[in-house]
């Protein structure tokens, strides 16, 4: 069984967005995953919009010997040198 890491997607016509998936190699791309482990929006205005990702699940995968496609992998790259999201300061 080989497993990869890669972009389902779904959404609307014309108005993609995408699961990040770990799922069987052999398995077409709209088949079921072993595991769904975030999600992107190509509409967001930044990365950390774009990209909402499980980084303990991605890396216990890639351990396990999961490869990723690679535009999981460049995507992984851009989140992890784009700066943090600011946080919403509370109203008083």
């Amino acid at each position: 069984m080989s497993v990869v890491i890669r972009l389902q997607r779904t959404g609307k016509p014309k108005q993609a967005h995408y699961r990040v998936v770990a799922i069987e190699k052999s398995r077409g791309s709209t088949g079921k995953p072993i595991e769904v482990l975030g999600s992107y929006n190509p509409r967001g205005e930044t990365i950390a919009k774009k990209l909402a990702v499980r980084q303990d699940r991605y890396e216990a995968w890639r351990k396990n010997g999961a490869l990723p496609s690679v535009t999981v992998e460049k995507l992984m790259r851009q989140a992890q040198k784009a700066p943090a999201a600011p946080k919403a300061e509370a109203k008083s």
